[in-house]
């Protein structure tokens, strides 16, 4: 068996999970139109990455699951894909 219990994915993520990427960035307001910056919340299939890989605490992460969610209905990101980083 593995000895490091871990949550795995294809790709390693970008994001520093000890402090988080919206309080590295000083991010206060999460803007559905900025897809580019949502889209480092997403995997490589397109599913939201939950909060304890993100790092990002329960209220902002709420607003940004909001904020894709948003983006999905207008076109700018897409639901799911086979590759998207």
């Amino acid at each position: 068996m593995n000895k490091k219990a871990g949550v795995k994915y294809l790709t390693p993520l970008n994001i520093d999970t000890k402090k988080g990427y919206l309080q590295e960035k000083t991010i206060n307001f999460i803007d559905y139109k900025n897809f580019y910056s949502l889209k480092n919340f997403l995997n490589e299939r397109g599913e939201i990455l939950p909060r304890r890989v993100t790092g990002t605490p329960a209220k902002k992460h709420r607003r940004l699951k909001i904020a894709i969610k948003r983006c999905r209905h207008i076109g700018l990101l897409p639901f799911t894909t086979d590759n998207l980083k």
